[in-house]
């Protein structure tokens, strides 16, 4: 693939350009590129760009989610090709997120959802009010690397500490990484609850999930 077009493709990601990501995968699925090349080469490293420019502060976060979509589309394109030929785009990791039993609150976590898959996690969302068995049976069905629970109502945080005893009685937790979130979570609360970290927003979320499975 010539360097002009993964740049095209780069840049679409950068400027949070949804069309222009999506006419790019289709041109380069008509030309006969591979996927996974236009991929690994043009969308990913346009995400990073988007990930060092926000840490810069060169980018805010309605530009990072205008990105991630952009990212979200030209995968909606690739994505079907890729399963035809019997690739699969491959992923950091598998996390499972979930809004804990309780409360229905959503944004937050479609946010850090929707972040983490544009940073080439795979990512399954159990939606809101989930209970914490529900949690541990995803994360052993998919052999997850991170759960993460969101809670944005200081009556439903007890049920995170719930969504940790049940992945301990499962067996699960020694490979398992616990993150939680929402609006009255601490790092104090965290430590006392057994997580494995905290993110205050959905940016450092991600950079959060990175270095736990660096680890």
């Amino acid at each position: 693939m010539n360097q002009e077009t993964l740049q095209a493709m780069r840049q679409s990601v950068v400027d949070g350009a949804a069309d222009g990501a999506v006419e790019l995968a289709q041109q380069a699925l008509r030309e006969g590129i591979a996927p996974l090349e236009a991929i690994n080469q043009g969308y990913v490293p346009g995400m990073h760009q988007v990930g060092e420019q926000f840490a810069q502060r060169k980018m805010f976060l309605p530009d990072m989610l205008a990105s991630a979509q952009a990212m979200k589309a030209a995968m909606a394109v690739l994505e079907p090709e890729l399963k035809k030929r019997g690739e699969e785009c491959p992923f950091l990791g598998t996390v499972v997120l979930g809004t804990v039993k309780g409360d229905i609150h959503e944004i937050g976590k479609a946010l850090v959802g929707t972040l983490l898959q544009a940073n080439g996690f795979r990512v399954v969302d159990l939606g809101v009010d989930v209970p914490a068995e529900k949690f541990a049976a995803k994360a052993r069905e998919l052999n997850a690397s991170v759960v993460g629970c969101s809670a944005l109502l200081t009556t439903t945080m007890k049920y995170q500490k719930s969504v940790i005893e049940v992945l301990e009685r499962e067996g699960l937790r020694p490979r398992v990484k616990v993150i939680v979130g929402g609006a009255p979570v601490t790092r104090q609360w965290c430590e006392e609850i057994g997580a494995d970290g905290y993110s205050k927003d959905a940016v450092s979320a991600v950079a959060l999930v990175k270095t736990l499975l660096e680890k």
